[in-house]
């Protein structure tokens, strides 16, 4: 009996995601294969889901809805930064993202949209938040730790 993926799953997988409209934004298909722990945030709620129950062999190609994928596009995580909060040697313009460092020490990034008036308005969404996305998979190994075979 083939195991099959479950939440202690270390899967071995290739893998790419892509717009709808077929634009490939990255794949393991023409590389090495990943290393992937489930519930490690290496990959989104969504895509995490779609992989239960997959067993060595599998292939699957699903469409996420974006809130399965890198989720929604929320207005309030873009903000008006002073140019004085950025290193002296960048210049911020239009289009170039940086990465910053929130209050509670986790790296971000940020995507410069406008700069107007001593200020810089940056987009902290994900870059793809709002897409649907197409995420294709493909299982090469399962390794399913059981339960008192983890050295504690």
């Amino acid at each position: 009996m083939k195991e099959k993926i479950d939440m202690n799953s270390l899967l071995l997988m290739h893998y790419s995601i892509a717009l709808t409209n077929g634009t490939e934004i990255e794949s393991s298909f023409d590389a090495e294969p990943v290393e992937v722990g489930m519930g490690s945030g290496v990959l989104t709620e969504g895509m995490e889901l779609a992989l239960f129950g997959l067993e060595t062999g599998d292939r699957q190609t699903l469409t996420l809805t974006p809130e399965q994928g890198f989720g929604l596009r929320d207005e309030d995580n873009i903000h008006l930064m002073p140019l004085s909060d950025f290193p002296d040697e960048l210049k911020p313009e239009s289009g170039l993202v940086f990465e910053f460092e929130t209050p509670g020490g986790q790296d971000i990034l940020g995507t410069v949209l406008a700069v107007k008036n001593g200020n810089a308005e940056v987009d902290f969404n994900h870059p793809l938040a709002g897409q649907p996305l197409v995420f294709t998979v493909e299982i090469l190994d399962i390794n399913n730790p059981r339960a008192g075979t983890l050295e504690q």
